[in-house]
């Protein structure tokens, strides 16, 4: 399933992360999924959310610098190999995974969200594992 995800850029200093929360828990907003990757100098926090383009205009309203993309979300059997399997799919077409970020918790499926270069034709290959994540992105 083919999903929106929320990108925030941050200096990286004690407390930014801090800042980004308490706007989301102030309005309520329940995370998803969420990924942190940084530099010596800026982070990027990555989001999954529920209502992705109302957090979108939530966090820019705050201050923030934010970008919406779309990335490709599967459920996975919670099992040694899987994942193994799609990303060896995906690179045999010719696919590149720029990034993912993943878990799994207390059911039988774990959770994986991809960035890759062609989203439709990843999610097209990938068929019935990239359609079983509800609406709701879980």
């Amino acid at each position: 399933m083919i999903i929106q995800q929320i990108s925030v850029f941050l200096e990286n200093r004690p407390g930014t992360l801090a800042e980004v929360l308490e706007v989301l828990g102030e309005r309520e907003v329940n995370i998803r999924a969420m990924s942190v990757a940084d530099t010596a100098d800026f982070g990027i926090v990555r989001f999954v959310v529920n209502r992705p383009a109302a957090v979108e205009t939530l966090l820019r309203d705050a201050g923030f610098t934010v970008k919406s993309n779309q990335v490709l979300s599967l459920a996975l059997h919670d099992q040694p190999g899987s994942l193994l399997r799609q990303v060896k799919r995906l690179g045999e077409a010719g696919i590149n995974v720029e990034y993912f970020y993943a878990f799994a918790g207390g059911q039988a499926d774990a959770r994986i969200v991809f960035k890759v270069d062609d989203i439709e034709r990843a999610a097209g290959m990938l068929g019935e594992e990239a359609a079983e994540v509800p609406e709701v992105y879980w």
